[in-house]
């Protein structure tokens, strides 16, 4: 599977399914890491920030679920709101995003 994309209106890029799980594996590792170091570390009186800091952690790892699921079902690109494919230069910095600027904009 391949999700193409139009940069500019004139190039193609290619984003393949390995690819985009590739990049949803690091954004994994990287929360869970997160997680593990928070959980080491609590300093006194911040246990507020912590859990409000995990808590978003968490709901990012949700979010790159999703995504794997998007993979696998062959929607991941697709914006959930208007259905347009989204730019790979935006799944390349946001690998788990379900939604194109646009729409991420208007729902925030």
């Amino acid at each position: 599977m391949s999700l193409d994309t139009h940069q500019a209106g004139t190039r193609h890029e290619r984003l393949t399914a390995h690819e985009a799980l590739q990049r949803l594996e690091h954004e994994r590792s990287s929360r869970l890491l997160q997680l593990r170091a928070m959980g080491e570390v609590a300093p006194d009186g911040q246990e507020q920030a912590i859990a409000a800091q995990k808590d978003t952690i968490k709901r990012v790892l949700a979010e790159v679920e999703a995504a794997v699921s998007r993979v696998q079902d062959g929607t991941y690109g697709v914006c959930r709101n208007c259905a347009e494919t989204i730019p790979v230069e935006r799944l390349e910095i946001l690998p788990h995003t379900p939604f194109c600027v646009p729409c991420q904009r208007n729902a925030g």
